[in-house]
């Protein structure tokens, strides 16, 4: 009786290793690019520094589907996590797309400035909406590129331009200046190209390249159109299972990550647009100080705000430091 008391009292004072947690991650971009390899380091580094407890298991290359899909399949279960798009995180969180305003920003300095502000109010509300992020991180300006020069609003018009699916706030700005953009998946973009389905595009110039688009274009218009970004989420009920030590690692590896690729992404598009130029791309201004597309943007932005796709509130909190840097504030 005493040994089995003794016995008793050690399983009670001993702890009892915690049950491993395999996080299952989606992600669009094929194995062996920059975001693949950052990703994969970065679960390693959890795994030897959890002790095995927490490993990560990646899915590239869009085997999982779009984003939209993505999402679905984490809400049931199916996965756990996924490098998803501003446009994207709408699914989630409305206010996560802000940054996707079509000609909001002129500059990466002015990213900076309005992202340093920003960003933790957008990892907010997706944690609010049962979510952890990890950080956004830079995917470049989208530009237009197409088979004839677009410099004016009305040089769009008869051009066959894609948008992705789902994407509110490209199909309204289209619309706006009287275009009807062809929703394709992006699987099927460099297909519509060489088909004549569409033939402009918006993509920054290391999308272009690595999916080949720019094969099938000739301009570029040289004027920032929209700001591409990501974040790397997971669901709060999976972040939940992990011990709070091991919450912390996580947040800190993939934290870190997220930093890293946001720096390599900017190196990377300054590169790609050189690559484009000796490729024959050539970059075409708008004409006019593109004051045609200044009231596209006050349009674009009255009706994405009464269609509730994003919030007036984050719409004045954005538009608040964007003044306020071009004020001089920030400089």
């Amino acid at each position: 009786m005493k040994r089995f008391l003794l016995l008793v009292s050690l399983l009670v004072v001993l702890p009892v290793p915690a049950m491993a947690v395999t996080f299952k991650i989606a992600s669009a971009a094929p194995d062996g690019t920059a975001w693949m390899e950052a990703f994969r380091k970065g679960g390693e580094e959890v795994k030897q520094r959890t002790a095995g407890r927490v490993e990560f298991r990646f899915y590239p290359g869009g085997v999982m589907g779009n984003d939209k899909s993505v999402l679905r399949k984490i809400r049931v279960g199916q996965l756990h996590g996924g490098a998803i798009t501003g446009g994207g995180l709408a699914e989630i969180y409305p206010d996560a797309q802000i940054y996707s305003l079509p000609f909001i920003f002129n500059s990466l300095d002015e990213v900076d400035y309005v992202r340093e502000k920003m960003d933790p109010l957008i990892m907010q509300g997706l944690e609010k909406e049962g979510f952890v992020g990890f950080g956004i991180s830079d995917g470049g300006f989208a530009y237009l590129m197409s088979n004839q020069p677009v410099q004016a609003v009305d040089e769009l018009k008869p051009l066959k331009v894609w948008v992705p699916e789902g994407d509110v706030i490209s199909h309204t700005a289209f619309q706006a200046v009287g275009v009807h953009p062809v929703s394709l998946p992006l699987t099927d973009v460099l297909t519509g190209l060489q088909t004549g389905l569409i033939d402009t595009v918006a993509a920054s110039a290391v999308g272009a390249i690595a999916l080949q688009w720019h094969t099938r274009v000739k301009y570029l218009t040289d004027t920032p159109l929209i700001y591409i970004y990501g974040s790397l989420v997971v669901s709060n009920k999976a972040f939940n299972q992990l011990l709070p030590q091991d919450q912390a690692v996580v947040r800190e590896v993939f934290g870190g990550v997220m930093q890293r690729l946001n720096t390599q992404s900017r190196q990377d598009d300054m590169r790609a647009r050189e690559v484009l130029q000796q490729q024959g791309i050539e970059l075409v201004a708008l004409k006019h100080n593109g004051d045609g597309w200044h009231a596209v943007v006050e349009k674009t932005t009255k009706q994405l705000t009464e269609k509730g796709v994003f919030s007036q509130e984050m719409l004045g909190i954005l538009q608040g430091h964007i003044d306020a840097y071009r004020a001089g504030v920030g400089r």
